[in-house]
C-alpha cells in the first residue's frame, strides 16, 4: 500500500500546511502504509498550453518534472494533496499540476485509488479550498475519504489540533484502500463520468487517438 503526501505550499520547512501533509502521511505509515512526500514547489512544472498532445499522443510538448510526478501518483494507492490557500484557491504550483492533468480526467486514470485534502489558510475558506482539492480527486476518477482545514491566523495553537486530525485521516485513507472502501454517492459521480468521458473520446477519436485506444484497451469501446 503506497501513499503519496503533495505540498504545494511554498514556505518550505515553514510551511503549516506541510506540517498537515506529513500527518496524513504519519497517520498512513502507522496504518501500515508505505509513505512518500513530495513538496511540488521544489520541481519544475511548466504551464498546459490546452495544445491537446496529450489526448492525441499520451505525451506532452514540455520537457520537465510532470512525466516523473505523475509516475508516482499512477504508482500510488493513495493521494493526498495539501495546500495553503491563496485568495480563495490552491496555490498556483498546484493548479498548475492539477492543469496538466486533462488527460487523467478524460481517462480516468485515479479509478481505484483514494485521496484527501489538507488546507491551511489565515482566517477563511480552509475547508472550501480542501474541498476543491477533493472535487480535483474525484474529477480524476479517484474516491476521497475526507478533508482538514485548519484557520491558523487568530490561533497559532490550531495547526497541533489539525495535525492530530490529519493522523487520523492518514489512518482513514489506509483503511480506505485496506478495505477497498465505497461510497454510494462518488460511486454514481464515477459511473456518470466514465460513460461521459467514454463517448466524448468516442466523438472524436481521430484527433485523441491516445484516449480512444486507452478505453479500448480497457474493452471500454
Amino acid at each position: 500500500m503506497k501513499i503519496i503526501g503533495i505540498n504545494a505550499s511554498p514556505k518550505g520547512e515553514k510551511s503549516q500546511t506541510r506540517r498537515l501533509v506529513a500527518g496524513v502521511l504519519e497517520g498512513a505509515r502507522q496504518a501500515g502504509a508505505d509513505v512518500t512526500f513530495i513538496d511540488i514547489c521544489g520541481l519544475d512544472i511548466h504551464y498546459c498550453t490546452a495544445c491537446g498532445a496529450c489526448y492525441a499522443k499520451g505525451e506532452c510538448i514540455h520537457d520537465d518534472d510532470f512525466p516523473a510526478l505523475f509516475e508516482k501518483m499512477m504508482d500510488a494507492d493513495g493521494i493526498v494533496f495539501g495546500s495553503p490557500n491563496y485568495i480563495n484557491q490552491v496555490t498556483g504550483q498546484l493548479k498548475t499540476l492539477f492543469d496538466r492533468m486533462a488527460d487523467t480526467v478524460h481517462c480516468q486514470q485515479f479509478a481505484g485509488k483514494y485521496g484527501c485534502a489538507v488546507c491551511t489558510a489565515g482566517g477563511s475558506l480552509a475547508d472550501k479550498v480542501a474541498d476543491y482539492m477533493n472535487s480535483a480527486l474525484l474529477s480524476f476518477g479517484a474516491t476521497t475519504v475526507g478533508r482538514v482545514g485548519v484557520l491558523v491566523g487568530a490561533d497559532p495553537n490550531a495547526i497541533v489540533v489539525g495535525e492530530k486530525q490529519a493522523k487520523e485521516l492518514g489512518k482513514k485513507l489506509a483503511g480506505a484502500i485496506k478495505t477497498q472502501w465505497k461510497d454510494s454517492d462518488q460511486e454514481k459521480i464515477h459511473h456518470e463520468r466514465k460513460e461521459y468521458f467514454k463517448r466524448l473520446v468516442s466523438f472524436n477519436k481521430e484527433p485523441w487517438k491516445h484516449e480512444y485506444d486507452y478505453w479500448k484497451g480497457l474493452g471500454e469501446l
